[in-house]
């Protein structure tokens, strides 16, 4: 199952403290060539697996909970101050 590092968990959580948002989904883009979409979301799909974790929510597709399995996910600003995510199989 994905985990999350503690800058991920303090990404999605502040991420996630707007109004009707109460976590991140990530789902495999449409033509499956340009990696992961992720989007602040009020709740999980039907099919969507929740990840929860120190108070910080993630919901996956069903593709995306399958290839993230073992992984995990760390966050942080680049030099421009962009969110980047990363993800590094679990040791």
């Amino acid at each position: 199952m994905l985990t999350l590092t503690k800058n991920a968990t303090s990404v999605v959580k502040s991420l996630t403290e707007r109004p009707n948002t109460n976590g991140l989904r990530i789902a495999e883009h449409r033509d499956h060539s340009r990696g992961f979409a992720v989007t602040a979301v009020n709740g999980p799909e039907e099919a969507d697996q929740v990840v929860e974790q120190d108070g910080a929510t993630v919901y996956l597709d069903p593709e995306a909970a399958t290839q993230l399995d073992n992984q995990v996910l760390d966050a942080d600003m680049d030099s421009d101050g962009h969110l980047q995510f990363a993800l590094t199989v679990q040791q």
